[in-house]
């Protein structure tokens, strides 16, 4: 898990990368939650998608969005933290170029960047969407949405209302061609506290149907 610094568009970023031993590994790239709320690459729920993906043989990135721990700039309200996230996938590709599959995923604040980041890169082939912040920013960009993926939300959630993420898992599911698949967690509060393994059984469970439908390697 060595730590990386990659040029970003506000200046340099931090990052940790764990590059698979396999030959053209599929990529992953994980997006850490509001950074004016403490969010940051080492947040429990990024830490623990990071190790799914990590756990399945993809090289996987994780970094610091600007502002951030030792990364630069300041917060742009998404706008500069979309470029990051572009600069980090660019930086990860240019490593791995002949990767097989390339997937985002993200929480909270992080999973509105990841998605809107799957609008804009084709390569994309599946996101993990978790407790996606429907009732504090618009989604209406995935019109439609170009790749099939998970959104996973807490019951519990006191920071993200269950209905506003049913609403969108019901937009995104309505649109033809695409497989996706929304589950919550019981219980589960916004950070999913009590219930992180829960969250990983899930995700895990996922990814490892969707990979053995379209195998990685």
């Amino acid at each position: 898990m060595p730590e990386v610094i990659f040029a970003g568009p506000s200046g340099r970023l931090e990052g940790r990368y764990f590059p698979s031993k396999k030959q053209n590994a599929p990529l992953a790239l994980v997006l850490h939650p509001h950074p004016q709320f403490g969010g940051t690459m080492n947040n429990r729920v990024v830490y623990q998608i990071y190790h799914t993906f990590a756990e399945r043989d993809f090289s996987v990135l994780r970094f610091n969005f600007r502002g951030v721990g030792r990364s630069q700039g300041t917060f742009d309200h998404g706008v500069g933290e979309l470029s990051d996230a572009a600069a980090a996938l660019d930086w990860m590709q240019s490593f791995n170029p002949n990767a097989t599959q390339c997937w985002i995923a993200g929480f909270s604040f992080g999973a509105w960047i990841g998605m809107q980041l799957l609008m804009r890169r084709p390569e994309i082939f599946g996101f993990i969407s978790v407790s996606p912040p429907a009732n504090m920013y618009d989604f209406a960009f995935l019109a439609p949405c170009p790749s099939s993926g998970l959104i996973l939300h807490g019951r519990a959630d006191q920071v993200v209302p269950e209905g506003d993420v049913a609403k969108l898992y019901e937009r995104l599911a309505a649109q033809r061609g695409l497989d996706i698949r929304y589950e919550e967690i019981e219980g589960a509060n916004h950070f999913f506290d009590g219930y992180i393994d829960d969250m990983t059984s899930s995700i895990a469970g996922y990814m490892d149907m969707r990979l053995e439908e379209s195998p990685a390697f």
